[in-house]
């Protein structure tokens, strides 16, 4: 795993701000942060011409920079150095991207608010542009880890996300469970009777994660789980198994391939992604 020394946090002004900072500081704690940018885009193109004469003499910068080093000081309890960044751009995800080359950004915090019709738009570019993990947080997460989930599709790709899931394993005593949705090919469903296809690729899989983990050396408890989609798309099956399990955080991979599943091939990742999640979902890069 990259060592996680600089998190950025994107804020907005919402209710969702006090969640993110108390999440913040809370990773920073636990992975012994260097520094947290507590970073917020004014789109002055958005405001209306008939407050242009209000606020003409008044510096939003100065106002909004003040709000939030109010709430950081109140919210965010780690000892971990930190700074409020405020800046006036067209497009907040290329501002964001421009901070985590600039300040050399291992995880980005955003907040996951899919729920709010057109909010996702954003998260879903800042999911293809950056080049760092992603951390995307409800707004009523709680800051415990003790339940984690991690997706693989048992190729090379998802090995990464297992080393995220160790690291956090080490440092909270938390309890892994490794993950895979299949889904039963439907080219063969025709052929060969459900019971049986479901036996033959359940065993196939079951060898094909016995091998992944040996290969993975992980270095931990770690627990296994096979989850048959049944017909549900596999981020649909995954979340809501998840939720029933009252998992605190998934870990996927931004990529990965498979013959039985696309768990962490691009468009899944994004449809989880895009989910209106109860826990938070970390994306490793």
């Amino acid at each position: 795993m990259t060592e996680i020394k600089n998190i950025l946090v994107a804020l907005d002004l919402s209710d969702i701000d006090s969640t993110l900072i108390e999440y913040a500081s809370f990773i920073a704690e636990t992975l012994k942060v260097k520094k947290v940018y507590f970073v917020h885009n004014i789109k002055k193109h958005e405001i209306s011409e008939l407050f242009e004469e209000q606020l003409k003499d008044i510096n939003l910068d100065e106002i909004i920079g003040n709000e939030l080093n109010e709430k950081v000081e109140e919210k965010f309890t780690s000892s971990t150095d930190w700074e409020v960044l405020i800046s006036e751009d067209p497009y907040s995800e290329s501002l964001i991207n421009y901070i985590v080359n600039k300040y050399e950004i291992q995880l980005a915090l955003i907040g996951n608010k899919n729920k709010i019709k057109g909010t996702g738009v954003v998260s879903g570019k800042l999911l293809r542009m950056l080049k760092c993990n992603i951390l995307s947080i409800p707004k009523n997460a709680k800051p415990l880890i003790t339940n984690i989930w991690a997706g693989t599709d048992f190729s090379s790709a998802s090995n990464k996300v297992f080393k995220v899931a160790e690291n956090l394993q080490k440092t909270l005593k938390t309890t892994v469970k490794a993950v895979h949705v299949y889904n039963i090919p439907l080219q063969f469903s025709p052929y060969i009777p459900k019971e049986h296809l479901n036996i033959k690729i359940e065993n196939h899989l079951k060898e094909k994660f016995d091998k992944f983990i040996r290969k993975v050396g992980y270095k931990g408890d770690l627990t296994t789980e096979i989850i048959p989609g049944k017909g549900s798309g596999v981020a649909e099956k995954l979340r809501s198994k998840a939720e029933a399990s009252k998992v605190d955080l998934i870990i996927v991979g931004d990529k990965g391939r498979n013959t039985f599943s696309s768990l962490l091939v691009g468009s899944v990742t994004e449809e989880l992604f895009n989910q209106d999640l109860e826990m938070p979902l970390w994306i490793v890069k």
